[in-house]
């Protein structure tokens, strides 16, 4: 009996494999640690030196908020190739979340350069672990198992299960006892994750435990020769930019980094097409995936005005008084979590009773729907940005809908795309594709944050039509994307046929 006939049959945790299980809790607690760090990023920024915030604007803020969410996202790229050339997705996810978790516990220290030291280190370690994560979930599952998708389901539960963990402690904490206790909850957050990882390691029965295309000594000494250069590099030019011997315009910095993303998404994926020996099947679904990246990519634009631009309506245009207690604007955004824990277990259901009935939706189809159920969240925003105009502070269930749109669009679109990754992209080629996927919300995190810059406090009568403008283009694209999937629906079909 193969290891993937046996998995298939094995049920350790709600029906699924028990390394599920594993994977589950360590990203709970990694995703406390980032959500609940991440929700005060561009308060802290933009807080004046009094309240002991950094005082900076909120262009610049916006933008070095999306480049630290984009950059956490890019490194996935170097961290799957090197979980599947060097050292196996195990040892990735571990050594990342021992960096992560140093990342957190120098924010915790009340310095302006420990800040940024702090978000490189978090970017880093996130860069190794979250791409190699989500690529073991998809390993547990044979190609032709159902539960895939419901199970990638379960595992995004767990996702928001710690992000609701962390906005509720950093937001609590940021508000009775400041800033930077915040920030090292967030480091004990990702230490509990480290340790249940180390205490189930077992349960993954090998998946990701080795490399799975191992290099020659000579190539593996190279690699190791130029990552060490990297770090060197890095070390570098952070020390000359705190020293004022190079000047940092987060603006500029970050739309050359969406360019230089865009291009390097492109770049490399068109290499594992056309230059990665796949056969005529296996370019039909990389095909098909690239229409999932697509959609991914426009997706984040929008969902993570969350943290920026929907994070300071919150802050400046909500009525946040209930009696005598303010709600920390951290919390408005737990609504997206919240939602989630709520509706994960219809959708993971509905997914596998669909199935059952002969009815399954397309990767391409589903990326649509979520697509512009999500835009839909931006027409409340309209009305909502309507009523701010007018001097008025709004009351929180207008963001709290869009979070629920947004919510359902995410569940359509992104559990679903982590499992088109695990599904369409060729066996030997699955950290690094699963980096690349991950470089749409690199791509679309920068755009976000860029986007965000141009919400601006002192000129709230120009949100309306911002607000409208993103919903409309949004669900263009999903229309468009729709249309595509007529062609891609066939495509997708050749990944359920058994390899040979």
């Amino acid at each position: 009996m193969t290891i993937e006939a046996t998995q298939t049959k094995t049920k350790d945790f709600l029906g699924h494999p028990g390394g599920l299980s594993t994977l589950f809790l360590t990203e709970m607690w990694e995703r406390m640690s980032y959500y609940g760090m991440r929700a005060m990023l561009v308060l802290f920024m933009t807080a004046s030196m009094q309240e002991g915030g950094l005082a900076i604007t909120v262009a610049s803020a916006t933008a070095i908020y999306g480049l630290y969410t984009g950059s956490v996202y890019l490194m996935g790229l170097p961290g799957g190739w090197m979980a599947d050339r060097l050292i196996g997705g195990q040892k990735a996810v571990w050594y990342g979340g021992i960096i992560i978790m140093f990342g957190h516990i120098v924010l915790a220290i009340p310095n302006d350069y420990t800040f940024f030291i702090g978000l490189i280190l978090v970017v880093l370690g996130t860069g190794l672990l979250k791409p190699n994560i989500g690529a073991m979930v998809g390993q547990l599952y044979s190609s032709d198992d159902h539960r895939r998708d419901s199970g990638y389901t379960l595992y995004y539960l767990g996702i928001n299960l710690g992000s609701l963990i962390g906005y509720g402690v950093c937001g609590y904490l940021r508000i009775n006892m400041g800033w930077h206790w915040a920030f090292g909850a967030a480091a004990v957050g990702m230490a509990i994750g480290l340790l249940m990882y180390r205490a189930t390691l077992h349960k993954l029965e090998g998946a990701g435990a080795e490399p799975t295309v191992k290099l020659s000594p000579k190539a593996e000494k190279i690699s190791w020769t130029v990552i060490g250069t990297f770090l060197v590099g890095l070390v570098v030019v952070t020390y000359m930019l705190m020293n004022g011997m190079m000047t940092f315009r987060p603006v500029i910095v970050a739309e050359n980094f969406a360019i230089i993303a865009t291009v390097l998404f492109l770049g490399y994926f068109a290499a594992i097409f056309f230059l990665g020996n796949n056969n005529p099947n296996e370019k039909r679904q990389l095909g098909a995936l690239f229409l999932v990246c697509l959609a991914s990519i426009f997706f984040w634009t929008g969902f993570e005005q969350a943290g920026s631009s929907l994070n300071l309506f919150g802050q400046n245009y909500t009525d946040r008084i209930i009696g005598t207690f303010e709600i920390p604007p951290e919390w408005l955004q737990s609504a997206n979590s919240f939602f989630i824990i709520l509706l994960s277990p219809f959708f993971a259901a509905l997914w596998i009773n669909l199935a059952k009935r002969m009815i399954t939706p397309t990767y391409g189809f589903k990326c649509a729907l979520g697509l512009i159920i999500m835009a839909t969240g931006f027409l409340v925003m309209f009305f909502a940005a309507q009523v701010a105009a007018t001097g008025l502070k709004v009351a929180p269930y207008w963001l709290i809908a869009t979070y629920f749109l947004h919510t359902v669009g995410e569940l359509c679109l992104s559990p679903v795309a982590l499992s088109a990754v695990s599904k369409l992209s060729p066996k030997r080629f699955a950290g690094q594709m699963m980096g690349v996927f991950v470089l749409t919300y690199s791509i679309g995190n920068v755009v976000a944050g860029l986007l965000a810059g141009n919400f601006d406090p002192n000129k709230v009568e120009d949100m309306p039509n911002l607000y409208l403008q993103i919903s409309l283009f949004t669900i263009s694209i999903g229309i468009v994307i729709f249309l595509f999937t007529f062609k891609t629906k066939k495509w997708e079909k050749l990944a359920e046929q058994p390899s040979s």
